[in-house]
């Protein structure tokens, strides 16, 4: 998640570096043509760039709302995580009998395991890193076996609770309770994965990438009357401003991409284990994750 510090412009320049590229060649290209044909190619009136250009800034206002809301619910899903999170903690601590402080805590553990895992499998990475410290090795190899390590983690947590209505250890209508926190992470896992394999139309990005060069072209032509030592930076100026937009869109619209635009789900599942483990009462907390210079993991 991008943070209020200065943005590196390599990293903003870099993104775009290929279209700057074309629309560098392009306006060379018009550039030389209405210079050495300019009695065969006719005036171009510069309101037909102007309509191009409001028409590209609709296009590009729907592709950022539509991104941000994507990105906004993925941020609403984890909020979700957060506060379930230390509900289930406490409600452990509160419904479960007094002598199964150990299953309380290997039960938490698990849930930050959860946290963990959930996020890296959103990002593609491997689900089960670094997850030997939170569960055991039979755990682990049971989830290994999943094709969806944090579904497995969560069947794991709801079997032990279970064991332990069974046992006498939870009474029942504190299970059902408990069990609906199970159920409202399972549905904030189904609802990232929903917004991880929904695929944003790719339309939208080649209709904008063809009018921007189509606006650069007609734009150029308007612009004949102009030193092309002014015209070019002019049009690398302009569609670059488009460009950077659409760009950024882009990766609004997949939060869980591994970006410095996603979803800090790694600062977040940390932030998770320390409050889990303060609740349980141990002293020995990780700090807080550092941003990584201008953005959160």
């Amino acid at each position: 998640m991008l943070l209020k510090e200065r943005i590196p412009a390599s990293y903003i320049l870099k993104k775009i570096k290929l279209e700057v590229l074309y629309v560098l060649i392009i306006g060379l290209l018009v550039n030389y043509l209405t210079s050495q044909f300019k009695h065969l190619i006719p005036e171009m009136p510069i309101g037909i760039p102007a309509f191009i250009g409001t028409a590209i800034s609709v296009i590009l206002s729907f592709k950022i709302n539509q991104s941000y809301d994507r990105w906004w619910e993925a941020r609403k899903i984890w909020g979700a995580i957060v506060n379930e999170s230390r509900t289930f903690v406490i409600e452990l601590q509160s419904f479960v009998s007094r002598d199964k402080q150990k299953d309380i805590k290997e039960i938490a553990y698990r849930q930050i395991a959860w946290c963990f895992s959930l996020g890296q499998s959103l990002r593609g990475l491997d689900a089960t890193e670094n997850l030997d410290k939170f569960i055991s090795e039979g755990d682990l190899l049971h989830i290994k076996k999943h094709n969806n390590k944090p579904l497995a983690l969560l069947q794991l947590n709801a079997l032990q609770i279970a064991g332990l209505k069974d046992a006498g250890s939870l009474e029942v209508f504190s299970h059902v309770q408990i069990n609906n926190t199970l159920v409202n992470f399972s549905n904030a896992m189904g609802m990232a994965e929903r917004i991880k394999s929904t695929v944003f139309p790719q339309t939208y990005r080649l209709f904008l990438h063809f009018f921007i060069y189509i606006f650069v072209v007609t734009l150029s032509i308007a612009l004949t009357d102009i030193d092309s030592f002014f015209e070019i930076p002019l049009l690398l100026v302009i569609s670059s401003a488009f460009f950077l937009l659409e760009k950024s869109a882009t990766h609004l619209q997949d939060p869980f991409n591994n970006l410095p635009t996603d979803t800090a789900m790694t600062t977040i599942a940390t932030n998770i284990e320390i409050n889990i483990k303060q609740l349980l009462g141990e002293t020995e907390v990780p700090e807080p994750l550092k941003p990584q210079g201008f953005y959160s993991l």
